[in-house]
C-alpha cells in the first residue's frame, strides 16, 4: 500500500462506529473516506457528522469503492460474517470488531477467505494493541511471575437489560458471553494460551441468552484460568495473573489499564503505570496505529493480534456455549462439538 494517508471506510453507524470514527478523525496519518449503512439516510446523518464525503445506503458499495484502503466492520457480531465477507471478497482489507464472528466455523471462512484473497484481516481487540498490556504480557512471558498457575478476569455489567435489548436478543447473538466474555477469555489465552479443558455454567434468560456466565479454563501446564462475564451485576473488571514467583494485579478495567501491579517473591511492590495520554480513547488509537502499520508494511495479518488465537478464542467461546446450552437461531451444526 502507498499514500501518506491509510483511507478508511466505516461500516455500520452505531455507537461503536462512531466511537471509533472520532478516534480516527484525530490521527493525522488516517483518513475517512466513506460510510455504509443499511439505509442512506442513517449514512449520511452518520456522514454528516464526522465530515465524511461519500455515504452508502448499502454495504456492497463500500466494499467495491477502490478508493478505501481498509473498513472497521462495526455492525452488531451476527452480521461480521456477512459484512466483513463483502470486504474481503471485494479485496479490501478488514478490521472487524469483537467478538469476531458468532462461532469458530464462521471465523475459520472469515480467514480462510482473508488468506485465500491475500488482504488484511484483523479482530478489532484492542486490548491486545495496549502498551501496557503489552508491557505486562512481556514481564510475565520473561518469567517475572516465574511459571504461570493461574489466571483470573471478571468483566461485568449492573443493567438491567430489559428482554428487548440487543444484549438479550437471540437474533443479534446477545448475552453476556459474546459481548463481555471475549475480554476475559481473551485476556487468560494472551498469557496461556488455548485451553485443553473447558468446565463452564450460566444462568440463562427466558430469551435462551446467558445472563452471566462463569468457566473454567484447564490448560496441559497444570495451569488454571478463571473467567467471568455478567449483565446483571457489575463485577470489578479486574484481573491478575498468578505465577510460582509472584503475581500482577490489574485493577478495574483491566482491558485499558491506567495501571498495574507486580508483585515479587522478597521485593516491595512494583507499580506501571500508563503514559498520561493513553486513556480508552487512546486505546482505539492504537489499534489504528497498528493496523495502518501492519498495512503500510505490507503485511496481511499483525503480529499483535494474529489470526490463529482470535481463532483459538472463538472456539473456546464455542465451547463454553456448547457446556452451557446457548445456541443461536441457525446454529444448529454451526458451534464446535464439545
Amino acid at each position: 500500500m502507498t499514500g501518506q494517508k491509510v483511507r478508511w471506510g466505516i461500516l455500520a453507524t452505531g455507537g461503536m462506529a462512531a466511537t471509533f470514527t472520532a478516534d480516527l478523525v484525530d490521527l493525522p496519518d488516517a483518513e475517512v473516506v466513506a460510510v455504509a449503512s443499511r439505509t442512506e439516510e442513517s449514512a449520511r446523518a452518520f456522514a454528516e457528522r464526522f465530515g465524511i464525503p461519500r455515504a452508502y445506503g448499502d454495504w456492497e458499495t463500500l466494499a467495491r469503492d477502490e478508493d478505501v484502503d481498509v473498513v472497521y466492520v462495526a455492525t452488531p457480531h451476527s452480521a461480521h460474517r456477512r459484512a466483513a465477507g463483502l470486504c474481503l471478497e471485494a479485496g479490501r482489507n478488514v478490521l472487524c470488531e469483537k467478538p469476531f464472528t458468532l462461532n469458530a466455523r464462521e471465523a475459520e471462512e472469515l480467514v480462510a477467505l482473508a488468506r485465500r484473497r491475500g488482504v488484511f484481516l484483523m479482530e478489532a481487540m484492542w486490548m491486545y494493541c495496549n502498551p501496557l498490556v503489552r508491557r505486562l504480557k512481556a514481564l510475565v512471558a520473561d518469567g517475572a511471575i516465574g511459571e504461570i498457575r493461574s489466571v483470573h478476569a471478571d468483566f461485568g455489567l449492573a443493567g438491567p437489560f430489559p428482554p428487548t435489548h440487543r444484549l438479550r436478543d437471540p437474533a443479534q447473538g446477545g448475552g453476556a458471553l459474546l459481548d463481555l466474555g471475549v475480554y476475559p477469555v481473551s485476556f487468560a489465552q494472551l498469557l496461556l494460551g488455548e485451553p485443553s479443558d473447558v468446565v463452564a455454567r450460566s444462568v440463562l434468560s427466558d430469551e435462551g441468552v446467558d445472563l452471566q456466565t462463569g468457566a473454567l479454563l484447564s490448560y496441559d501446564s497444570g495451569a488454571l484460568a478463571s473467567v467471568h462475564c455478567s449483565i446483571v451485576g457489575g463485577t470489578p473488571n479486574s484481573a491478575s495473573v498468578t505465577g510460582s514467583e509472584g503475581r500482577v494485579d490489574v485493577p478495574h478495567g483491566f482491558f485499558f489499564p491506567d495501571r498495574f501491579v507486580l508483585h515479587r517473591d522478597g521485593r516491595d511492590p512494583e507499580e506501571f503505570r500508563a503514559d498520561p495520554a493513553d486513556g480508552p480513547r487512546a486505546s482505539l488509537q492504537h489499534e489504528a496505529h497498528e493496523v495502518m502499520r501492519a498495512l503500510r508494511a505490507g503485511e496481511t495479518e499483525s503480529p499483535l493480534v494474529p489470526l490463529d488465537g482470535t481463532l483459538a478464542v472463538m472456539r473456546t467461546l464455542d465451547a463454553i456455549r456448547e457446556r452451557v446450552g446457548v445456541r443461536y437461531p441457525g446454529e444448529e451444526r454451526a458451534v464446535t462439538p464439545a
